[in-house]
């Protein structure tokens, strides 16, 4: 992913104006939310995976991958990464992208939703981000046998109530009955699988973002907390620590990286982007789970305190690893396939990514 360039610049400063996570914990009330989605719709962000001729911005898939990692820096607690994603999944069926805030489903391996002969949908899918406050979904149903796409309107669905550890919306939506808006032909390739695929690589490249920014909190921390008449930062046990969480960071901004240049240019969801998925997914949930436990080792019992912004980012890191798959589902998966390559297979299978 790219350090600098305008796309970045912009979103940067729409989060640093209407989603400071200081400013966000001190907030009364949930208010703050309207203006920064109507500024994220203006800027065309909440659309940038989609193309002009769709209704969207037309970015690149590693500019939208840019965006969400700024995102994750600020722990944003609104439907972006799932607009996005709905986004992505729509245009790439040819469906006309709609305005608002959007999610998909299925959002877990092994579930499906069908589409019956008369036209509506059957099933229910789990834990489905920011359903509460999305107004439609994308949805991956099968006609047939066949995974179509189709374009629901959440109103029309029996969502439960529901939340992440981050307390961000997480639902149970039942479609039973429900008829969709849109529904395209079937598209090679785009299937529940893609989809999932998609998913662990927006969720990487949040959490790398998020790491980036409990490293730079932690250390700004350990530079103000005086213990023993000097900063925490001057022993040698909070800099060892410290020194981890920025390899941590740093591999799995590496990782999210190389998967975001890996899909943008591949013109489907092959072994080879397999690969970097799994990679990915499985290197930075290891580092979420390592980096969040040394950032609150280094803030003591404060960063769990509703008034600390670090919980903002750990609670988050927490959810987001298990999202798509956790590296454990995932490392299960890239092992099969390694097994059904063989043993020389491996090595020319890696030094090609």
């Amino acid at each position: 992913m790219s350090d600098d360039n305008i796309i970045i610049d912009a979103t940067t400063r729409i989060f640093q104006d209407l989603c400071d996570p200081q400013t966000v914990t001190n907030a009364a009330d949930a208010s703050w939310k309207t203006p920064l989605w109507e500024a994220l719709e203006e800027s065309g962000l909440t659309q940038a995976w989609t193309p002009d001729d769709l209704g969207g911005a037309g970015a690149t898939i590693v500019d939208g991958f840019d965006v969400l990692r700024v995102s994750g820096e600020f722990a944003v607690p609104v439907p972006l990464a799932e607009t996005l994603l709905a986004g992505w999944l729509l245009s790439r069926a040819g469906i006309v992208v709609p305005p608002g805030a959007m999610t998909i489903a299925p959002a877990r391996r092994g579930e499906q939703l069908t589409l019956g002969n008369d036209g509506a949908l059957v099933g229910k899918a789990r834990d489905i981000p920011f359903a509460g406050e999305a107004e439609k979904i994308a949805v991956i149903a099968r006609r047939g046998g066949t995974p179509v796409v189709a374009l629901v309107d959440r109103a029309a669905c029996a969502v439960s109530e529901g939340s992440s550890l981050a307390g961000d919306p997480r639902n149970s939506v039942g479609f039973d009955g429900v008829v969709p808006q849109a529904i395209s032909e079937p598209v090679d390739g785009l299937d529940e699988d893609a989809l999932m695929q998609m998913g662990a690589a927006v969720r990487a490249a949040q959490m790398a973002g998020a790491l980036q920014a409990i490293l730079d909190i932690s250390v700004e921390y350990s530079k103000e907390r005086v213990a023993f008449e000097r900063p925490i930062g001057k022993f040698q046990a909070v800099q060892h620590n410290l020194a981890r969480l920025g390899g941590e960071a740093a591999a799995a901004i590496a990782a999210a990286g190389s998967l975001a240049d890996t899909i943008g240019r591949a013109e489907r969801f092959d072994d080879q982007v397999f690969l970097e998925v799994a990679s990915a997914k499985i290197r930075v949930g290891e580092a979420a789970g390592e980096g969040a436990a040394i950032a609150h080792q280094a803030h003591g019992a404060i960063g769990f305190t509703a008034e600390h912004i670090l919980h903002r980012f750990t609670t988050r890191l927490w959810s987001w690893r298990d999202d798509f798959g956790s590296e454990s589902v995932w490392a299960v998966r890239l092992g099969e396939m390694v097994a059904a390559r063989g043993a020389d297979e491996l090595w020319p299978m890696v030094a090609t990514q």
